[in-house]
C-alpha cells in the first residue's frame, strides 16, 4: 500500500496528466481538422498521420497516459478515475477557444451531469483489491466470470467494427465511442497487470522472466492502438465537446463493470452506496442522452453537405445534384435574384429534406 504522501504526489502527478489529455485532445482534433480533404474525413485515409499537428496531440496524449499508468500502478484506481473529470473540464474549455464549439445550455447540463453521475459512481463502486503479484492477478482474470466478460466483448467489438461503423459510424457518436470503452476496459487491466510486472521487477522481484509479463505488455499494446483508431474517428466526424464527456462516461463505466465481473463481488458495498450507484447511473444517462442529442444534430459532415436549421429540430440538406426531376410534391426555388440562377427542389414537407442543387 503507499504512504498518504505518497498518494498525495501521485494525486498531483495525476491532475497534471488530465489537464496533457484534455489539451491533447484539442490538438488532436486541430490534426484532424487540418488533414481533412474535400472528398471526406482523414481518418477514413489515415491522412492524419502526415500532419505534424497531430502527432503533437498523440505524443501529448501519450505523455499523458504514461503519468495515467504510473497512477494506476501506485494509487487505487478509486483515487485516480474521478480526476477524469478535469480533462472533460478543460476539453470542453479548450475547444470552445480554439475550435469554435459551442455546446450551447443543453450541451453544458449535458457535460455538467455526465460527468456528475460517472464521479458519483466512481466514488461509490466496491473498491479493488490491493493485488500484490501478478500471478495473484493472473489468478483473478482466469475466474469463469471475467473470461466470458471478455469473449463478450470481443464479440461485441468485433460485431461493432463489422456491422454498426460501417452503417452508422458518422451519424452515432456512440458506436465509435463503444469500441473503444469496451476495449478500452480490458485495456486497463492489462495496464494494471504489466504495471504490477514493473514495479515488483523495481523492488528487485525479476517479473520479465515469465511469459505473462509480454503477453500483457502485447495485449496492451493491440488494445491502445485499437482505442487510438476509434477515437481519432470520434474526434474526426463529431465535436470534441461530445466526444470528450461520453468517453470519459462509457469508459469509466465499462471499467467499473469489468473490474466488479474480475473480483466477483467480494468487495460489496453497503446498501447506501448501491442507491448512490443507481442514482448516478441515471444520472449519467441522461448526461449522455442530452449529448448524443447534440451529436445526431449538431455535427458537422462531409464537406460537400450543408445543414441549415429552420427550427430547433429541422434541417435542409444540400447535395451537388443537378439532373434530379422535380416530382410532383417538389416546388422550384431559383438560387439568385436574377435569371439565369440554379434551381433549387423543396419537398414537402421539409424537416430533414433533400434540396438538389
Amino acid at each position: 500500500m503507499v504512504t498518504d504522501n505518497s498518494s498525495d504526489c501521485i494525486l498531483m502527478v495525476d491532475c497534471s496528466l488530465y489537464v496533457l489529455i484534455g489539451i491533447s485532445f484539442v490538438i488532436t482534433k486541430k490534426g484532424l481538422q487540418r488533414a481533412s480533404t474535400e472528398n471526406g474525413y482523414a481518418s477514413d485515409s489515415y491522412n492524419y498521420l502526415k500532419n505534424p499537428i497531430w502527432w503533437v496531440g498523440l505524443l501529448t496524449m501519450v505523455g499523458g497516459e504514461l503519468l495515467n499508468f504510473i497512477g494506476y500502478t501506485f494509487a487505487p484506481a478509486i483515487l485516480i478515475t474521478p480526476l477524469g473529470a478535469l480533462s472533460v473540464i478543460i476539453g470542453a474549455v479548450l475547444a470552445s477557444v480554439f475550435l469554435k464549439e459551442k455546446l450551447g445550455p443543453i450541451g453544458i447540463v449535458g457535460c455538467l451531469l455526465s460527468v456528475l453521475g460517472a464521479v458519483i459512481i466512481v466514488l461509490h463502486a466496491p473498491e479493488d483489491p490491493d493485488v500484490q503479484s501478478v500471478h495473484e492477478l493472473v489468478g483473478y482474470m482466469l475466474q469463469s466470470g471475467f473470461i466470458t466478460y471478455a469473449v463478450l466483448v470481443a464479440l461485441t467489438v468485433f460485431l461493432l467494427i463489422w456491422k454498426a461503423v460501417p452503417r452508422w459510424g458518422k451519424s452515432k457518436v456512440i458506436v465509435y465511442i463503444a469500441v473503444c470503452s469496451l476495449v478500452g476496459s480490458l485495456s486497463v487491466m492489462m495496464i494494471k497487470a504489466f504495471g504490477i510486472a514493473v514495479r515488483l521487477t523495481l523492488a528487485g522481484n525479476n517479473q520479465f522472466t515469465q511469459p505473462s509479463t509480454y503477453i500483457f505488455a502485447f495485449l496492451c499494446l493491440v488494445f491502445v492502438l485499437t482505442q487510438i483508431n476509434y477515437f481519432n474517428k470520434a474526434l474526426d466526424v463529431f465535436s470534441t465537446n461530445v466526444v470528450n464527456p461520453i468517453y470519459y462516461v462509457c469508459f469509466t463505466t465499462a471499467t467499473i463493470t469489468a473490474s466488479a465481473i474480475m473480483y466477483q463481488g467480494q468487495y460489496t458495498t453497503t446498501p447506501i452506496n448501491i442507491a448512490s450507484l443507481i442514482c448516478g447511473f441515471l444520472i449519467l444517462f441522461s448526461g449522455v442522452y442530452l449529448l448524443n442529442t447534440i451529436a445526431l444534430t449538431g455535427h458537422s459532415p462531409a464537406s460537400n453537405i450543408a445543414f441549415i436549421p429552420f427550427a430547433s429540430t429541422c434541417s435542409l440538406e444540400f447535395t451537388k445534384s443537378k439532373d434530379t426531376p422535380l416530382s410532383g410534391t417538389e416546388k422550384p426555388l431559383h438560387s439568385g435574384g436574377g435569371g439565369g440562377g440554379e434551381e433549387l427542389t423543396l419537398p414537402r414537407p421539409f424537416p430533414q429534406h433533400r434540396v438538389s442543387i
